[in-house]
């Protein structure tokens, strides 16, 4: 029987198929390794993690606006809810019942003051998968803000506050605590123009007097992955202080970089890697 062009064509495209196969040791069971960005080759790795972003003093959350963009860019589910800056007790109590909504791994994401509410909010919860510190406090278990800030010297912040009384409904009063608007840009966000942190002064949010007294019950930061971002040039928190906590709580990571108190505003990419690089490292097992 004659065979046709085409068909020797075929028959010897399958004898050169085997011939390779044959000589790379490459068995029957051959699978194929999928590389996913992010991770090695041949892991098919965890769920994406959702983020969650807590602002601190004198912010809400569209301070974390340019981090958020980013973040969904690269495909992640965002959640910046607001941090009600009356104190630990009620702010990690509100931050804890709002990440008993969020479903599936977390990453966990405080500014400033926003660290010591993620801190607490954090623990117990084992869907808190790593934390990660932007220019923030760190206070252990029984510490406050004020006994571990006295550690080292003062930032020019402490400087530039301006107290405000308050009454609430039922009667009782208290005394809310703003940055001086002229010495905002100072010493607060220097790396941001002044046209934008003029604005920032006058929407500021103040935070309750008794926060810097309230002291920590727990720390998830003692049994939870960390991260650390530290703005070298921060007058709002002692940079040697952030670099201390990121020390004692054996940060996986620690980033230093040329940036004020208000590095989610004024360097959203760095911010964003060091989050991406947090929530990879579960994703990828690490």
């Amino acid at each position: 029987m004659r065979i046709s062009r085409e068909s020797r064509r075929t028959v010897n495209m399958a004898r050169w198929a085997a011939a390779l196969v044959a000589a790379s040791g490459i068995t029957s069971g051959l699978t194929v390794d999928t590389a996913q960005a992010g991770g090695p080759s041949g892991d098919p790795g965890r769920a994406k993690p959702t983020i969650v972003l807590v602002h601190g003093a004198f912010a809400d959350a569209s301070s974390w606006n340019g981090v958020v963009q980013r973040l969904q860019q690269n495909g992640y589910t965002v959640a910046a809810p607001a941090n009600p800056l009356r104190g630990i007790p009620q702010d990690s109590t509100y931050l804890a019942s709002f990440l008993k909504s969020v479903k599936g791994p977390i990453v966990l994401v405080g500014h400033s003051y926003g660290g010591e509410v993620i801190s607490q909010a954090a623990v117990g919860n084992d869907n808190v998968k790593a934390l990660v510190y932007i220019n923030a406090i760190m206070p252990d278990a029984g510490e406050s803000f004020s006994s571990l800030s006295a550690k080292f010297a003062p930032a020019p912040l402490t400087k530039a506050l301006k107290q405000v009384p308050f009454r609430n409904g039922d009667g009782t009063t208290g005394t809310d605590v703003y940055v001086q608007p002229d010495k905002l840009h100072q010493v607060f966000a220097a790396d941001l123009p002044t046209s934008q942190t003029n604005l920032m002064a006058v929407t500021q949010r103040p935070i309750a007097l008794s926060a810097f007294a309230g002291k920590l019950t727990g720390a998830a930061w003692r049994n939870k992955p960390v991260y650390v971002l530290v703005g070298r040039q921060d007058q709002a928190i002692n940079p040697a202080l952030e670099l201390f906590e990121a020390k004692r709580a054996k940060a996986r990571k620690t980033v230093e970089i040329n940036s004020s108190h208000v590095s989610l505003v004024s360097h959203p990419q760095a911010v964003k890697n060091l989050i991406v690089d947090a929530a990879e490292d579960y994703m990828w097992k690490k």
